[in-house]
């Protein structure tokens, strides 16, 4: 069997798009564009589950990932994962470059597991979320100049908001620690505080400035659903950046250690619904508000 064709048995951790922490092409996507993004998203989490396999050593995970890689751009035998999105791709004449960056970050993930600083976290960032927005954007025919830098602002606060929310279960599991060295240091806290029951208050000081780092970041990409010119689109990513400060908000008071920080489902349908309706309301007088933040 070909390194390829084993992404797509072995390595697989079942976890599916409904099982994400924020919506995956949820019905407020179009029918026409949401295969395009599930397409995507079977073939990135192909790779993810490659980078958290415990069994695999970091050179059998690049590998691996080299393959995935192979099958979408054709220098390989093809891949069950990547055959849909190979062809989603072809008939939409886009190129295969966001998920190939995905896949840079997850060769990140099988050789790195400490990050130094905020910018090294933000650079594992670029790879890691920032190119997931700007498919979903391309699919949709938005025009990056004017959409890109939103975006990015929000993927990143994304991803820093899951690494903050699982820092206790990624630290446990994987050894990985995505918080960074800088800030444990600046507050007294080391990396064996995430393994304990309980966050300390020194780690909770750490957790509690990253947080308000990605509200600030949630605050950069706020203009994003008035500046995209799909309005369903524009509703999906209300939602999703009203759940995103909602939970964000939620780590200035929570300890992700030992208290659950999303909240029922029921109150994130409430909360994604009020979000994508205000997105909707707003439509009439999007001319100026794009004007503005611009």
């Amino acid at each position: 069997m070909s390194a390829a064709l084993d992404t797509a048995t072995a390595t697989r951790s079942g976890k599916g798009h409904r099982d994400e922490n924020f919506p995956v092409a949820s019905h407020l996507i179009h029918p026409k564009n949401r295969p395009a993004i599930l397409a995507f998203y079977h073939y990135v989490r192909a790779g993810d589950d490659i980078a958290d396999h415990k069994a695999l050593d970091a050179g059998r995970k690049v590998a691996m990932l080299d393959a995935l890689a192979d099958a979408l751009t054709g220098a390989g035998p093809g891949d069950p994962e990547a055959a849909p999105l190979k062809a989603e791709l072809a008939a939409r004449g886009l190129p295969p470059l966001h998920a190939l960056e995905l896949l840079d970050a997850f060769r990140m993930d099988a050789r790195k597991n400490r990050y130094a600083d905020w910018d090294e976290l933000i650079h594992y960032c670029r790879y890691s979320a920032m190119p997931v927005g700007r498919y979903v954007l391309d699919v949709h025919g938005e025009d990056p100049a004017r959409v890109y830098a939103a975006s990015d602002a929000i993927c990143a606060a994304l991803q820093v908001l899951n690494h903050l929310q699982d820092c206790g279960k990624d630290f446990r599991n994987l050894d990985r620690v995505y918080i960074p060295e800088e800030t444990l240091r600046k507050h007294g806290a080391t990396v064996p505080m995430l393994g304990a029951e309980k966050a300390t208050p020194q780690l909770l000081a750490v957790i509690r400035e990253l947080a308000q780092r990605t509200l600030d970041l949630l605050d950069e990409g706020r203009a994003l659903p008035d500046l995209i010119d799909d309005t369903r689109l524009a509703m999906e990513i209300a939602a999703i950046h009203r759940l995103a400060v909602l939970l964000t908000r939620g780590l200035l008071a929570r300890d992700p250690l030992s208290e659950k920080v999303h909240h029922g489902k029921a109150a994130f349908a409430l909360t994604a619904l009020g979000a994508a309706a205000g997105a909707l309301a707003r439509r009439p007088f999007r001319g100026r508000r794009t004007r503005a933040a611009a």
